[in-house]
C-alpha cells in the first residue's frame, strides 16, 4: 500500500453526502484503515499528517455534534483481533477526547477513559525493553495534556456533590480509585523517571550530548524522551492547579525556556509551560521572572499568530491563554515596574487598558480581584471531602484569591511611596511622613516592606538594573538612586524600517498597477 495525494483527497472529500448517517461513512472507514496501517508500520510522517490534519477535518465534518464510531465497530473495520492492541488503545484515547471536546461525558465515559489511559501508560512503563512504536510529538503532548485536563474535569465534577444523583454517588464510591490525585501524580512521575528526562536536561544544560549512558535504554528512544518531557510540563500544571507552586517550579528547574528547547517542538506545550511557570513565579512573588517569561512567550505568540488562526481547534485555547497572561502581566508590572516591549504594551492597553489606568491612578483594589480571576487557572482541591466545599463557599479558587489579596494589601502603599521617592535624590523621613500622612515609625516600616518586596520581586537570573529605583536609609535621611536604564532605541528603529519597507512595497505595487500615459505617435 502506498499513501498518495489521491488517497488523501478520497479520504477527505468522497462520501460527504451523508455526514449525519449512523453508518460509518466510507471516507471515515478509509481514514481508520490508513491510520491503522501507518501505526502498524511505524510510518510516523504519515501518522503525523493524518493526526494533525485528517482527524480534525473529519471530526468537524462528520462528528461535530456526535461521537466517533464505537471502538468495537472500529475494531471490526480495521480487522484487528486484539481489543488491547496499541492501535485500539490510541483510538479509544481519540474517541474519549472527542467526547470531552464536543459533547458532555457521562460518568461511565470518565471511568472508561481513565482505564484506557492506564492501559496506554502501562504499555510504555511495563515493557521490559523499549516499545517499537513511534508517534508524533504533537500527539504525545496531546495525550499528556488531555490526561491532566480530564483529571481536572473529573475533580470539578466531583466537587459538585449536591448536584449528583444517588446513582452517580454510588458509582463514585464503587470507582473510588479512578482519577485519584495520587494516581495521576504517580503516573506522570513514573514517565519522567522511565525516560531519565531530568538527566537529559542536565546534560543539555551543561552543553553535553545525549548518549545512551545519560538517557538510558528507554530514554534514548524519542517516544520515551518526549513523553517524559511533556510529563514534566504536566506535573508543572497539576501542581499549580493544586496550589503547590514551589513543587511546580522544582519540576522544571532544568528546563530551558528557549525557542530551540525541546518544548518548542510543540507550540501548544511551549505556551502552556510558560503560562504555568509564570503563574507559579507570580504566586511566590517573583514578579520579574513572570514578566520575563510572559514577555518572551507573548512575543512568540504574536509572531506565530497566523499559524494558530489557521487551526481553529487551537485558536480558542491560545487566545484564552494570551488574555490570561496579559491580565497577570498587568498586575506583575504594577508590583515590579519593568520596561516592557512595545508590542506587549500595546496588547495590554488594548485588552486591559481601562483596568490598568484604574490601578495606577485610582488605586482601585477591586481591579486586582478582576484581573486575578481573569488570569488564574481553575484551581483544584487536593483532597476529596464529604463536605462539597471544604474551603468554604468560594472553594479553592477563593482560597488562592485570599492569599493574593493579602499580598495586595501589603503592596498597597508601595506605588505611592515609589512615586514620591522618584521625585528626589534624598529626602528626610520626617518630610516623607508628612507627604504620606503617617508617623515616622510607620514610614520606616513601609520603607522596609518596600525594600523586602523589591528584593523578592527581583526573582532569579534577572538583571537588577531593570528595576526602576533603589534607595538606602542613613539615620533620618533617605538616599535614592535612579536605576532606570536608558531606553533601547534599536527595537524602535527596526520597527520603523520594517514599516517603511511595507510602505515602499505598497507604493511600488500601486505604481506598477497604474496604466502609464499614452505615448503620442
Amino acid at each position: 500500500m502506498a499513501w498518495t495525494s489521491d488517497s488523501k483527497s478520497a479520504m477527505y472529500y468522497q462520501g460527504q453526502e451523508a455526514p449525519g448517517s449512523t453508518e460509518v461513512a466510507e471516507p471515515v472507514a478509509n481514514f481508520l484503515k490508513w491510520l491503522y496501517h501507518f501505526i502498524e508500520k511505524n510510518e510516523i510522517y504519515h501518522v503525523e499528517t493524518m493526526y494533525e490534519d485528517g482527524f480534525y477535518k473529519i471530526s468537524e465534518f462528520y462528528y461535530k455534534d456526535r461521537p466517533w464510531p464505537a471502538p468495537e465497530e472500529v475494531q471490526s473495520i480495521v480487522e484487528e483481533k486484539d481489543a488491547g492492541s496499541i492501535f485500539m488503545i490510541l483510538y479509544r484515547e481519540l474517541y474519549y477526547r472527542h467526547i470531552y471536546a464536543k459533547l458532555k461525558p457521562t460518568l461511565n465515559h470518565r471511568f472508561e477513559s481513565f482505564s484506557n489511559y492506564c492501559e496506554l501508560f502501562s504499555y510504555l512503563l511495563g515493557a521490559d525493553e523499549p516499545v517499537q512504536i513511534e508517534l508524533p510529538n504533537k500527539w504525545l503532548w496531546d495525550i499528556i495534556d488531555e490526561f491532566v485536563y480530564q483529571f481536572q474535569s473529573f475533580q470539578q465534577f466531583r466537587s459538585k456533590g449536591t448536584k449528583m444523583s444517588e446513582e452517580e454517588k454510588g458509582m463514585l464510591q464503587d470507582e473510588e480509585n479512578s482519577w485519584k490525585v495520587t494516581a495521576v501524580l504517580n503516573i506522570l512521575m513514573q514517565l519522567t523517571e522511565k525516560s531519565n528526562i531530568n538527566d537529559q536536561l542536565r546534560a543539555l544544560e551543561a552543553g553535553e550530548p545525549i548518549t545512551e549512558e545519560v538517557a538510558g535504554e528507554f530514554g534514548i528512544k524519542p517516544v520515551y524522551a518526549m513523553t517524559g518531557f511533556f510529563s514534566l510540563v504536566g506535573l508543572l500544571r497539576l501542581y499549580c492547579l493544586l496550589g503547590d507552586y514551589h513543587m511546580a517550579l522544582s519540576c522544571i528547574k532544568h528546563v530551558q525556556f528557549k525557542d530551540k528547547d525541546m518544548m518548542a517542538l510543540v507550540p501548544a506545550c511551549q505556551i502552556t509551560a510558560n503560562y504555568y511557570a509564570g503563574f507559579a513565579y507570580f504566586m511566590i512573588r517573583k514578579y520579574a521572572n513572570t514578566i520575563q517569561l510572559y514577555q518572551h512567550i507573548l512575543g512568540y505568540m504574536q509572531r506565530t499568530k497566523q499559524f494558530f488562526q489557521n487551526r481553529s481547534f487551537q485558536a480558542e485555547d491560545i487566545n484564552k491563554k494570551n488574555d490570561q497572561m496579559l491580565a497577570l502581566l498587568a498586575i506583575a508590572n504594577t508590583f515590579c515596574p519593568l520596561r516592557l516591549d512595545e508590542s506587549v504594551n500595546i496588547q495590554i492597553k488594548e485588552k486591559q487598558g481601562e483596568k490598568v489606568n484604574r490601578l495606577q491612578h485610582d488605586r482601585d483594589m477591586t481591579v486586582y480581584d478582576d484581573l486575578f480571576f481573569s488570569g488564574c487557572p481553575k484551581f483544584l482541591s487536593p483532597v476529596v471531602s464529604e463536605n462539597p466545599t471544604p474551603f468554604g463557599t468560594s472553594g479553592p479558587r477563593g482560597l488562592q484569591l485570599q492569599v493574593f489579596k493579602a499580598e495586595v494589601e501589603q503592596q498597597r502603599l508601595i506605588p505611592t511611596l515609589r512615586s514620591f521617592l522618584k521625585l528626589y535624590t534624598s529626602i528626610p523621613i520626617s518630610k516623607l511622613a508628612k507627604f504620606l500622612d503617617m508617623n515616622e515609625n510607620e514610614v520606616r516600616c513601609c520603607l522596609m516592606a518596600f525594600k523586602h518586596k523589591k528584593e523578592i520581586a527581583r526573582g532569579d537570573n534577572v538583571d537588577q538594573t531593570t528595576l526602576d529605583i533603589d534607595f538606602y536609609v542613613d539615620k533620618d535621611m533617605i538616599h535614592i538612586s535612579d536605576t532606570k536604564i536608558a531606553r533601547h532605541y534599536g527595537d524602535y528603529y527596526v520597527q520603523q524600517v520594517l514599516k517603511l519597507k511595507e510602505s515602499n512595497k505598497l507604493i511600488l505595487g500601486s505604481a506598477l498597477s497604474r496604466p502609464g500615459p499614452q505615448q503620442s505617435v
